[in-house]
């Protein structure tokens, strides 16, 4: 059961431009560019997203560990 839409409404946009950053590290934004993500293969848009979640990991780490120097 998959809902499309953003539990943040402004982060689509964000989102978006994670997914071309990350498809420009891996090459692959010409790719995306002559052929669209429909015709991606499933490794491809796997190898974008698992990127994807990797930053937002760090990301969210990156914070919770910046929160925590200032309260300590």
């Amino acid at each position: 059961m998959s809902n499309k839409t953003p539990v943040v409404p402004e982060s689509e946009r964000q989102l978006e431009k994670l997914k071309w950053e990350v498809a420009e590290e891996l090459h692959l934004d010409d790719d995306i560019k002559e052929r669209g993500y429909e015709n991606m293969t499933t490794r491809e848009v796997g190898q974008i997203g698992g990127n994807m979640v990797k930053k937002m990991v760090q990301f969210a780490e990156e914070q919770m560990s910046n929160k925590a120097d200032i309260k300590g």
